[in-house]
């Protein structure tokens, strides 16, 4: 059996492997030689789940306090989901920043990045009431934070 016709007879996946490691195909008895280097896309990104986005806020907030009262606000502005966006407003992400873009000086993926979301979130908590705690305890006196 020719080299070409084995490698055929691999399953897709082994032609995959084969082939992102750059190997080189006979083809046939001709003496053609033909070089395969796909190019590999890159793997999409998993939807960031709520429970996701909670456990990457629990490993980011030490303080399970502080963290009790980030997950308080989260869960009343946006239900812990990164494309939550409020339509009246413009209000966009797991806090609901407005607008969303400022989000951007967090990190270039603030639309998707559910870490870069926390990690605003919680320096505009702390820069602007001092904590989550602080922020929670403004949201439940105004609705709002």
């Amino acid at each position: 059996m020719s080299f070409a016709r084995r490698m055929l007879a691999q399953p897709r996946s082994a032609r995959r492997k084969a082939a992102a490691a750059g190997a080189t195909v006979l083809l046939g008895a001709t003496g053609l030689a033909l070089a395969v280097t796909p190019a590999t896309a890159a793997p999409a990104a998993a939807p960031t789940t709520a429970a996701s986005a909670q456990a990457t806020a629990k490993k980011m907030i030490d303080d399970n306090a502080q963290y009790t009262c980030f997950d308080k606000i989260v869960d009343h502005e946006s239900d812990w989901d990164v494309n939550a966006s409020n339509a009246s407003s413009g209000a966009y992400g797991l806090v609901q920043a407005l607008p969303g873009s400022k989000m951007a000086s967090a990190g270039s993926d603030w639309q998707t990045n559910a870490k870069t979301q926390i990690e605003w979130g919680v320096d505009y908590m702390e820069d602007r009431y001092g904590s989550p705690c602080g922020a929670w305890d403004f949201w439940q006196s105004n609705g709002w934070y």
